[in-house]
């Protein structure tokens, strides 16, 4: 490794992805023609990142509106009144799903968490909810009482009056709408006892809630679209959480398979290179917006699939706290060959040790995932796939 640099992430341009496409290798070819125009080599343990909507697109997992409508009509009565309960606040993340729903349903009580939905898009700001007087955790709220307190907020980053927005799209579709505000999944079944939870993260407990106080059927975003409707694309596991808005009657699905995908980029590269890369699937990134405070993760989960080598925890000391504490009386050589050999003999597992305090060991592949996520951006960067190299090197490796 170089002395004089660390971690490395590059975004490396790739062709337009179109359905059908032979997606491991375009993967590597881009990433190899990338590394002969810009004259850097690869290493083993290098990671590469591939953007999970290429992945859907080379997939053609991609599903209709109609689609939506069709499995919510199988899961509840004709003349149904659902409570769509705790979706985010996103035009390409749910108003899609939304309008599917509200086709296959004959009203729609919509409640949403606030301040904030999960992802921190904020209705309103905890400071304005302080000052009102009311009680998040026990105060339930029609549309006319949210209004009477909080007046029309408009998202400081779409400008998108959202309780507006969503209500227009459940008509539009020729359901009746009706919009509440609670923090307590229980309190849809004084309204409803037929549920769709559209809560991402915490999607498990909801449910569980919902079941032990008496709710007739519920199902979550997971479970709509875990099997194919009407020729549909579809995903096993998360249904129709992950989607992102292709048009304004398609969504694509969170891609399937993605364990396949990454081990037989990984055989192309080692049978091309000679060099272990590890690979993984990349969606959003979990970081947390400090001006708009959202969260981000839209997506089930940051990685849904990955090669052995990425699985586990950061397992890392804190140099600061060497230098300041056991090894505050070395200076320049001396002190780097003492805190490289600490490196090198740390224990495989810091859990607990001092030495560690301040490395919040996290997920590889979240902090991975979220690298990427900055790197190839949302937009037009055109880098659906990132290189990372020297993630997994240290000071010790710099000094040697």
């Amino acid at each position: 490794m170089s002395k004089t640099l660390g971690t490395i992430s590059r975004g490396i341009k790739a062709p337009i992805v179109k359905e059908g496409d032979n997606l491991v290798d375009i993967v590597v070819n881009s990433v190899l023609e990338a590394a002969s125009e810009n004259n850097f080599q690869l290493r083993d343990r290098d990671v590469v990142a591939v953007k999970e909507s290429i992945v859907a697109r080379a997939q053609g997992n991609y599903a209709t509106v109609r689609d939506i409508a069709d499995d919510v009509k199988s899961k509840f009565p004709s003349d149904a009144e659902i409570g769509v309960i705790f979706p985010i606040l996103s035009r390409n993340r749910f108003a899609v799903a939304l309008r599917g729903i509200a086709l296959g349903a004959k009203k729609i009580y919509l409640m949403l968490s606030y301040p904030s939905d999960e992802v921190g898009n904020h209705l309103i700001t905890t400071e304005q909810l302080m000052e009102s007087g009311v009680n998040p955790y026990a105060d339930v709220l029609s549309e006319a009482e949210f209004r009477k307190h909080f007046g029309y907020e408009k998202h400081i980053f779409t400008g998108i009056d959202y309780i507006e927005y969503y209500k227009e799209i459940i008509t539009e579709a020729g359901a009746e709408a009706e919009v509440i505000f609670a923090n307590n999944p229980t309190a849809i079944l004084n309204y409803t006892k037929d549920v769709i939870c559209a809560d991402i993260h915490t999607r498990k407990l909801t449910k569980e809630k919902l079941v032990k106080a008496g709710v007739n059927r519920v199902f979550g975003l997971d479970n709509i679209l875990s099997h194919s409707i009407n020729n549909s694309g579809f995903n096993p596991e998360f249904g129709i959480l992950g989607f992102n808005k292709a048009t304004e009657e398609q969504i694509k699905l969170f891609p399937k398979d993605c364990d396949i995908f990454v081990r037989k980029v990984a055989v192309s590269f080692l049978k091309k290179t000679g060099k272990k890369i590890e690979v993984m699937v990349y969606g959003d990134g979990a970081f947390k917006d400090p001006v708009g405070f959202i969260w981000e993760l839209a997506d089930p989960v940051v990685s849904p699939a990955f090669t052995d080598g990425l699985a586990g925890r950061t397992n890392e000391i804190k140099l600061k706290y060497f230098a300041d504490n056991e090894f505050s009386n070395l200076s320049g050589s001396e002190l780097e060959r003492a805190i490289s050999e600490r490196i090198k003999n740390k224990k495989a597992d810091l859990k607990g040790d001092m030495a560690a305090e301040g490395t919040t060991p996290r997920y590889l592949t979240d902090l991975l995932g979220s690298l990427a996520d900055l790197t190839s951006g949302s937009g037009d960067k055109g880098t659906p796939i990132v290189l990372v190299q020297g993630y997994f090197d240290n000071f010790s490796n710099q000094t040697d």
